[in-house]
C-alpha cells in the first residue's frame, strides 16, 4: 500500500480519519519541548522517533528522542526503501522509519512526526493531507539566544545554524500553520497547536486557530 493511501480504519461513520501532524521549525525553536508536551497532554498518538547520524547529546536517549545509527547502517536503510524521508541536514544524516508510521495510521492512531523543514517539505510531496505546522520564535533575538545558550555545538556548527535559520523562517508561508513557541510558553504554543489539529480535523486550512 502506498503511503499516501495510509488514514487508518474506518469503523462506523462516527470513526475519525487519523491524521499525519508534522511539527517543524527552525533549529532551536523548541520543537522537542513542544513535543515533549504533546506527548503528556496526548499519550494515545504515535511520535514518530527520527533515525539520525549525529552523536548523542547529554540527557538524550536511544530509541526514545532519537535512533542513533551509523552512517552505514542508515545508508542500508536508504537502500531497503526503509525511510518515509532522509536529509542531510548540518552534515548529518536524518529520516524518518516508515513502517512505525504506516503502522500507527493504519491502526486509527494519529501520528506526530517532528522534523526540519527540509524533511517537511518532501513529507509534504508524499502526503499532502498532513497537517502542518511551523513553529516560530517570537523574533530572530530570541532565536540567536536560544543556540547560543544550547551549547551543544561547535562554533563552526553553530555558525552553520544560525546562516540556516533565515532559510527556514521564509519557508514558513508553506505550511498550513504558523504557531509562536515564546520562552516559557510551551503551555500557549501548545494550546495553538491543539487547536490547529481541530481546525485541520473539520477540514478548515489555514488563518489563525486561536
Amino acid at each position: 500500500m502506498d503511503i499516501s493511501e495510509v488514514g487508518g480504519r474506518q469503523e462506523g461513520k462516527a470513526a475519525k480519519r487519523a491524521l499525519m501532524i508534522v511539527i517543524s521549525g527552525p533549529s532551536g525553536v523548541g520543537k522537542d519541548l513542544l513535543v515533549t508536551w504533546m506527548r503528556a497532554a496526548h499519550p494515545r498518538r504515535h511520535y514518530a522517533v527520527t533515525a539520525t547520524t549525529r552523536a548523542m547529546r547529554e540527557g538524550e536517549r536511544n530509541g526514545a528522542d532519537y535512533f542513533f545509527v551509523s552512517r552505514e547502517r542508515f545508508s542500508g536503510m536508504i537502500a531497503n526503501g526503509e525511510l518515509l524521508e532522509w536529509a542531510l541536514v548540518y552534515g548529518n544524516y536524518y529520516g524518518v522509519p516508515k513502517a512505525q508510521v504506516t503502522s500507527a495510521l493504519a491502526s486509527g492512531r494519529d501520528v506526530v512526526v517532528k522534523i526540519d523543514v527540509q524533511g517537511a517539505m518532501t513529507i509534504r510531496e508524499i502526503m499532502p493531507d498532513a497537517v502542518f505546522i511551523f513553529l516560530t520564535p517570537p523574533s530572530s533575538v530570541e532565536l540567536l539566544r536560544r543556540l547560543t545558550m544550547r551549547r551543544s555545538e561547535e562554533a563552526e556548527a553553530l555558525a552553520m545554524r544560525l546562516a540556516e535559520a533565515d532559510r527556514e523562517m521564509a519557508e514558513a508561508v508553506k505550511f498550513d500553520y504558523v504557531v509562536v513557541h515564546g520562552t516559557n510558553r510551551t503551555d500557549e504554543a501548545l494550546e495553538e497547536v491543539e487547536a490547529c489539529i481541530k481546525r485541520a480535523r473539520e477540514g478548515r486550512r489555514w488563518g489563525s486557530c486561536v
